[in-house]
């Protein structure tokens, strides 16, 4: 990547743990697209979500050369999905969203 890996926490305590894991996917995704030229990370807690159980959302930007791609993975209907929905869910989800639209993009 061209532009250092950009990791923002909102309303939620950073943690190296959840850092590490994220540059785990992010290597990833570098290593199967080399088109990438930047990423952004959010992860966000809302306040007091009774109907999704407090899951985070995640957002993700990726930069590849000539448009960015958005991500986001917010916690909705995540109850149904998951018998425990938690942080590492809605990362793993974010990313597998971002694989699939970093292979369409490639593809168009």
């Amino acid at each position: 990547m061209d532009r250092p890996l950009d990791i923002a926490f909102h309303n939620i305590e950073p943690s190296p743990k959840i850092e590490a894991e994220i540059r785990q996917h992010v290597e990833k995704l570098q290593q199967r697209h080399s088109e990438l030229v930047a990423c952004r990370v959010s992860v966000e807690a809302l306040h007091n979500q009774h109907q999704t159980g407090n899951v985070p959302e995640v957002h993700i930007t990726l930069s590849i050369r000539g448009r960015d791609l958005a991500v986001s993975r917010e916690p909705h209907r995540s109850k149904e999905r998951y018998a425990h929905p938690d942080l590492h869910t809605a990362i793993r989800d974010a990313f597998k969203a971002a694989e699939r639209q970093l292979e369409s993009a490639k593809g168009k």
